[in-house]
């Protein structure tokens, strides 16, 4: 990863001969190693990683793209190695780096010129769009874990459990199971608050006709994974079901689309047209989906707005929803990998309405 940042700084019209690298999550995908302090410093043919005692005989033994320093108290060290590198401009993740930090690095870093513009940070996103073999075993094995969270919880759930039970059901399992995180706080909520599409999981007790969504995922080596299912306890409604199938059908019109080459606009579209044809187009208020990696939310985004293009090497959700306040809610959601003809579901779990 860190050879690409360095094909970057040798384009001819790159504004900057060097980068440092700051946010935890970009230093663990150039490095593969997570830590909570330490900096990344990029030149044309040299990559240092310093940082704290906590973790240095740690990172010496996990990276292998980069040489490995100690962090100094002074903060000069960073100015004394890039003059060492003939590192004059300092592009930096502008998008990631707080205003007191930036004055700090101009205030005390006085013989670099920091270059604060988006040309960093747009280049590291589509980087990051773009998934590795290795990086999609890392989905994939997250997305299993996942997977076998659901099938435990769905023999878990039953009338009289609450939302909270749920939640907790699905993340034990995931930790027990081999994740060494959560994605995200995870969802669980059932009934009248299926409508609200992030809603929080508290004490409100399942009860039989209700729909329980489920949102959640689990990490492994610093990838996410990202699923959502709504299943019914006891029986539905017609309405219910209608709904349901009609979120079904948008997801599956989406998936049908989505390829290389087409853009993320065009792919929401897909999926809204069948929600507003059948009557909902009102109650699907967010966007089809986004990218999943390193963060739980990347490049691309898929929505009306979205001004992207989809390529081959992309992991991308497919989580069209219809949730109507103060009734019901649904929400299906998958991960798919965007190939040159098509996409691959990496998401292996059953979608067909389960009434449990």
């Amino acid at each position: 990863m860190i050879k690409q940042l360095q094909s970057l700084l040798n384009l001819p019209d790159c504004p900057f001969d060097g980068c440092l690298i700051i946010s935890p999550e970009n230093r663990r995908y150039f490095t593969s190693f997570e830590s909570s302090d330490g900096y990344l410093l990029v030149s044309r043919e040299r990559a240092v990683f310093i940082t704290d005692s906590r973790y240095v005989e740690a990172a010496g033994k996990k990276i292998t793209d980069s040489e490995v320093l100690l962090q100094s108290a002074d903060i000069l060290q960073i100015q004394n190695l890039f003059e060492e590198m003939n590192v004059k401009k300092v592009g930096i993740e502008a998008s990631r780096t707080t205003v007191s930090t930036l004055d700090m690095l101009k205030s005390k870093l006085t013989s670099l010129e920091f270059v604060a513009d988006d040309k960093l940070d747009t280049y590291i996103s589509s980087l990051r769009s773009v998934k590795s073999y290795a990086e999609v075993e890392c989905i994939k094995a997250a997305q299993r874990i996942a997977e076998k969270a659901l099938e435990h919880t769905l023999g878990f759930i039953k009338e009289g459990v609450t939302e909270k039970d749920i939640q907790l059901e699905l993340d034990f399992f995931m930790l027990r199971n081999g994740a060494e995180a959560l994605s995200f706080e995870t969802i669980a909520v059932a009934g009248k608050k299926t409508s609200m599409p992030h809603g929080v999981p508290s004490d409100n007790i399942v009860k039989n006709g209700d729909f329980i969504t489920m949102d959640f995922g689990a990490v492994v080596n610093g990838y996410h994974s990202d699923m959502t299912r709504t299943v019914a306890l006891g029986s539905v409604s017609d309405e219910q079901r209608k709904v349901y199938q009609t979120v079904l059908n948008a997801q599956n019109a989406a998936m049908d689309v989505i390829k290389e080459g087409v853009k993320c606009s065009d792919a929401d579209r897909a999926a809204r047209d069948v929600i507003k044809n059948a009557g909902y187009g009102e109650y699907f208020g967010h966007g089809l989906g986004h990218g999943v990696g390193v963060e739980i939310h990347e490049h691309p985004s898929l929505s009306p707005r979205s001004e992207s293009t989809l390529h081959s090497g992309n992991i991308v959700t497919d989580e069209p929803g219809i949730y109507i306040p103060d009734n019901f809610g649904v929400r299906i959601e998958d991960m798919l990998l965007v190939t040159e003809n098509g996409n691959t579901n990496l998401t292996l779990a059953p979608k067909e309405l389960i009434i449990l």
